[in-house]
């Protein structure tokens, strides 16, 4: 990884949600609870690890809708004419030769796609990894510095 290029990751927000057991529990019990989840832990990993996090969630009206959190996490909901998965490939067509671009989604061909413009993926298993191993090292970081 060229450590120069500022770092993306791009999540296929409703694909995560469906391969974690935990949030598709809550998607089935409360629809947009998942969504809210999920939006938590990609904002706590962001904070703690700097890089960008762009979320991408099939469908919520007629056009294509994007939101800006303050922490910096973008968010984007699909409209009709498209879907998380066209957004997600235009993304890393257009920049993964600007950025160092990483996709996570186990739709195989979005991810052969976003390989061929040049940018990698994770699958939703190593996203969780991810995610769960900046949890603790958040803790972690936490934990050093209270006791000073």
């Amino acid at each position: 990884m060229d450590t120069s290029q500022p770092s993306f990751l791009l999540v296929d927000g409703n694909n995560i949600i469906h391969a974690w057991d935990d949030l598709l529990a809550l998607h089935r019990k409360r629809r947009g609870s998942a969504h809210a989840e999920l939006i938590s832990r990609l904002e706590s990993y962001r904070d703690f690890s700097g890089d960008r996090v762009v979320i991408v969630f099939d469908g919520r009206g007629a056009t294509t809708q994007e939101e800006r959190r303050e922490s910096g996490l973008q968010i984007f909901y699909t409209g009709d004419a498209n879907t998380a998965d066209d957004i997600i490939e235009r993304l890393a067509i257009r920049y993964a030769k600007e950025y160092d671009i990483t996709v996570a989604t186990d739709d195989r061909a979005e991810q052969d796609i976003v390989i061929g413009a040049g940018g990698s993926v994770l699958s939703p298993f190593a996203l969780r990894e991810k995610l769960d191993a900046t949890e603790r090292a958040m803790r972690d970081w936490i934990d050093r510095h209270r006791k000073r």
